[in-house]
């Protein structure tokens, strides 16, 4: 494994971050090809075995129950000071008038419950999920500048957003003097560009950690493009609004990603995740596991290397696409 700073921190962790969106509960989330806990604990388990320390979860995956599965976990198999812990905040918890959003009330209300869940007295990285449009900036900052002060934080972070709103954010905290933003967690893979616009050189201007989510957009660069033959493929409708599977000029891509693969004797995931990891500011990208296999590639992916004119025959054929994951 190898490991690296996120962004301008002090903090190290594996190139491979573990995303546990997978993990939870089917019958109490949108997602209906969740692991449950019996089914999650080898792959965390597998993951630490691989040298992986960087976990990333959600207050909202399948409500709740994926921060405690991997909580219990971390407490079975690992030592707490040798895992990085990171969990989000912003989705609907409940139905009351301050169940979701990132308001002060909001905000001190979650990180107990999500400590309390994930078993610890802190969370290394603490992110806001999506954009609030209805809590003023300046309340959010200064809520995330409290729970760092108060010890149940090491640093916070930030997820899916317009470039924009992430400067303001960044200005924000930098006017009060209050705990600034150190990574971003954004939509991005080889069908899926337009970070690259304006987010990307934000990230390496202001030495943010990047840490992609949906590397492999949702599968579809890891098998032939019309195929839908696992559950998460044919049953998820948010996957599916990402992603158009008529189109030819992600095809395309997908047909060079395959291509390369051969080339190099190795499953396509890794000419993915290469690509991913040869571009700055990425720290690590979020590997969604559901099948011990899938950690297997994702660590070899660290051996690929791709050279400068395989990165760009990967990236010639890429059209401009409709932003998504902001919502």
């Amino acid at each position: 494994m190898d490991y690296t700073r996120l962004g301008s921190t002090g903090m190290k962790v594996s190139r491979i971050c573990l995303g546990c969106m997978g993990f939870g509960d089917a019958t109490r989330w949108i997602h209906k090809w969740v692991l449950d806990e019996d089914n999650s604990r080898p792959i965390i388990q597998k993951a630490l075995e691989s040298g992986i320390n960087f976990f990333d979860t959600a207050n909202v995956y399948s409500i709740g129950v994926s921060e405690k599965i991997l909580g219990r976990a971390l407490k079975d198999f690992a030592r707490r000071d040798e895992v990085v812990i990171a969990t989000k905040v912003f989705g609907k918890m409940s139905d009351s008038p301050n169940g979701s959003g990132l308001s002060r009330k909001a905000i001190l209300s979650e990180i107990n419950k999500s400590l309390a869940r994930l078993q610890t007295d802190y969370v290394d990285l603490y992110q806001i999920h999506r954009w609030d449009y209805e809590t003023p900036i300046e309340e959010t900052m200064e809520a995330l500048n409290d729970i760092v002060r108060a010890g149940k934080a090491r640093y916070i972070g930030a997820s899916a957003m317009w470039a924009w709103q992430f400067q303001k954010a960044l200005y924000v905290s930098e006017k009060h003097g209050w705990t600034r933003f150190v990574s971003m967690q954004n939509h991005l893979n080889l069908i899926y560009r337009e970070e690259e616009r304006e987010m990307l050189p934000l990230c390496r201007e202001e030495k943010i950690g990047l840490i992609p989510y949906s590397p492999l957009a949702s599968g579809r660069l890891t098998r032939e493009w019309s195929s839908e033959s696992t559950l998460r493929a044919e049953t998820d409708q948010i996957a599916k609004g990402k992603y158009d599977s008529t189109s030819d000029a992600d095809q395309l891509v997908v047909e060079r990603v395959a291509e390369l693969a051969n080339k190099y004797g190795v499953p396509r995931s890794q000419i993915a995740l290469a690509w991913l990891l040869q571009k700055e500011p990425v720290t690590a990208p979020i590997i969604g596991a559901t099948k011990i296999s899938h950690l297997d590639e994702a660590v070899g992916s660290l051996s690929v290397k791709l050279t400068q004119e395989e990165v760009s025959y990967l990236e010639e054929l890429y059209v401009p696409h409709q932003v998504v994951g902001h919502q």
